[in-house]
């Protein structure tokens, strides 16, 4: 077996850099890119060794490690899945920084492949500078903080150890069922190291992600189902992107007559000119969708984990002879909630179950209920989301003005926050992937992190940031990162004071405003932010506007910007779209105020109506 001496850093640049992945037939990196912030943990060995590769893998410079990695994160869910980002960082709180966006690519099934610097194997030196103590466990350092929050995790402690694990880190991001991320953990000594790695080991790989078919009882027992059914809907889920899944969904709908209802990941999956399009479902969906979910006896979910936000906490299917379906490549969300499984890929699935189905169909009087839901919800948004001279104008007033002044392929990003709910409302899709968020960790600060990942994999569409200012202030040195890589972004930033959403559910569940929004905090010194002046300090064109109308301008010159451009506008703080589903949140028991009575009141209510053994 022939050898090739190389530092242990080298061959893991190496061995990255020979994964090749089938994309549409073309063969292409697997590894997009790097992420890198380079301290004494990571620059002189695995930094020497990819700027030495500079020409076959560009290594982004970044200015915060939860950013970089955030980018990188948005990046694969804009591919699909079908590539991924490397994010370093030095040990300590360069690596720690990583934690939060690897519990936002564990919380979204996404791949990113984290290489943090990490102590001293030998511990000759210990304790070393950024080091963790652990009295108990020297074995213990900062880095297995990402064990919780990762699907692979390891520490080289040996160069020799990458030919097991770079190899089993790959295949688990890219396994469809247990796609997440992976979290390779680099002694600082060992990336110096040398060892003899087979040649072998640098051979070009080629991959390609698997479809795992169903069970062929699986799928005739769902199809029985299905076929006893009278009120059907389907919950489409994120998973219908990553399976490529969204033509077979259409035709799955049309050809049985079922309404398609979106989760806010899975939003898109669908145009609203569909025959059977509904939107979206849940604690941010609209009536349409969740006046139907009271009713239906039998919900198709595919692709989905049915969080809370999805099903209104369990408590949004009132009827007594409900049952479940849940179509998922992945065991573990297949198997919740007491549903029939069918475990496999949604494509593959979805044109099996069709077959088993024959020429059933669902009643029209149903299909015939769902469009009535829709047209009465679509009216009332479109009122809400329209044109206003009102002093301060609310969310949907301002995500209506950039829709109606939108391209149908415009992709609108959103991420924790009031606007998740009110731009998935307004933002109904006249073309596939043109709505992205981040809503299975709700992760404030993504919004223009996961921004210029999205642009970065989508560099000939428009990619449009709503932000609130409680998330600009949280996040935003990524404005410049996009300026000077050249990665357009149009950022709409609504400032309505403070985190007001959250101020909405501490008055909606009885308590006094309290340190949500600026003016009800301790600070006596408040002063106003010019957001408009910090973006362009930035790098950024940017520009405040007093009114929808000056919005749609604006918005209008953003459009001929040749680079990032940011408007901010102030919003209602009080004003949001009508609400159509429960969600669980704590609430007092032993209520003070006539407030938390009818907060507990309303809790009470909710709670009665959970679906049991969920």
């Amino acid at each position: 077996m022939k050898k090739i001496k190389l530092t242990c850093a080298h061959a893991i640049v190496k061995h990255l850099l020979s994964q090749k992945i089938l994309i549409e037939g073309k063969k292409e990196p697997l590894f997009a890119g790097a992420f890198g912030i380079f301290g004494h943990g990571n620059v002189a060995c695995l930094g020497q060794a990819l700027e030495e590769n500079k020409d076959k893998i560009t290594t982004w410079r970044g200015h915060h490690e939860q950013n970089m990695a955030l980018t990188g994160i948005a990046y694969a869910r804009a591919k699909r899945r079908k590539q991924i980002f490397i994010a370093t960082s030095s040990v300590g709180p360069g690596s720690t920084n990583m934690v939060t966006a690897a519990a936002v690519a564990m919380s979204n099934r996404l791949p990113i492949l984290f290489l943090p610097g990490d102590t001293y194997a030998n511990r000759m030196p210990d304790p070393v500078l950024q080091q963790v103590e652990n009295f108990n466990n020297p074995g213990i350092t900062q880095n297995d903080a990402f064990k919780p929050v990762t699907k692979y995790f390891d520490r080289i402690t040996r160069p020799e150890q990458i030919l097991q694990t770079l190899p089993q880190a790959i295949q688990t991001m890219l396994d469809p069922a247990d796609c997440g991320p992976a979290c390779i953990s680099l002694c600082q000594d060992v990336q110096g190291e040398t060892f003899e790695y087979p040649v072998d080991f640098f051979n070009e790989r080629v991959h390609n992600i698997r479809r795992p078919r169903p069970d062929d009882f699986q799928i005739k027992e769902a199809a029985e189902k299905i076929k006893k059914s009278k009120n059907p809907i389907i919950i489409s889920g994120g998973g219908i992107f990553y399976s490529d899944a969204i033509n077979e969904l259409g035709s799955f709908a049309s050809k049985h007559n079922i309404p398609v209802t979106q989760t806010v990941m899975g939003y898109s999956t669908m145009k609203r000119d569909h025959t059977h399009f509904l939107g979206p479902i849940g604690g941010l969906g609209g009536k349409a969708a969740n006046n139907l979910a009271k009713k239906t006896d039998l919900a198709i979910a595919i692709g989905t984990k049915l969080g809370d936000f999805t099903t209104g906490s369990w408590a949004n299917f009132e009827n007594p002879n409900f049952s479940l379906i849940s179509i998922n490549v992945t065991r573990f969300d297949a198997s919740k909630h007491m549903a029939q499984s069918v475990i496999g890929d949604a494509k593959v699935s979805l044109v099996e179950l069709s077959q088993a189905l024959g020429s059933w169909k669902a009643p029209d009087d149903w299909h015939k209920k769902s469009r009535e839901e829709l047209k009465s919800w679509n009216d009332y948004v479109d009122k809400e989301s329209g044109p206003t001279n009102q002093k301060l104008p609310s969310y949907a007033h301002a995500v209506g003005a950039i829709y109606r002044n939108s391209d149908p392929s415009d992709i609108a990003v959103t991420a924790a926050g009031g606007l998740v709910g009110e731009v998935v409302q307004v933002w109904r899709p006249r073309e596939f992937n043109t709505h992205e968020t981040e809503w299975g960790f709700s992760c404030m600060g993504y919004e223009i992190s996961g921004s210029l990942g999205i642009k970065m994999a989508n560099p000939n569409r428009e990619v449009i940031t709503f932000i609130g200012d409680g998330s600009y202030l949280l996040y935003n040195s990524d404005i410049y990162s996009s300026v000077i890589t050249n990665n357009k972004l149009i950022i709409i930033l609504c400032d309505n004071g403070g985190h007001a959403v959250i101020n909405r559910l501490q008055l909606f569940k009885g308590g006094k405003e309290f340190n949500c929004l600026f003016e009800s905090s301790k600070h006596s010194n408040l002063v106003g932010i010019d957001f408009a002046k910090h973006a362009a300090s930035l790098g950024a064109n940017s520009e405040e506007v007093s009114s929808i109308s000056e919005l749609e301008e604006a918005f209008k010159r953003a459009k001929k910007s040749e680079k990032t451009y940011v408007i901010s506008i102030k919003t209602h703080s009080y004003q949001w779209l009508e609400g159509s589903a429960y969600w669980e949140s704590p609430t007092l028991e032993m209520p003070t105020t006539k407030e938390n009575e009818e907060a507990l009141k309303l809790h009470k209510e909710g709670k009665s109506k959970q679906r049991q053994g969920v």
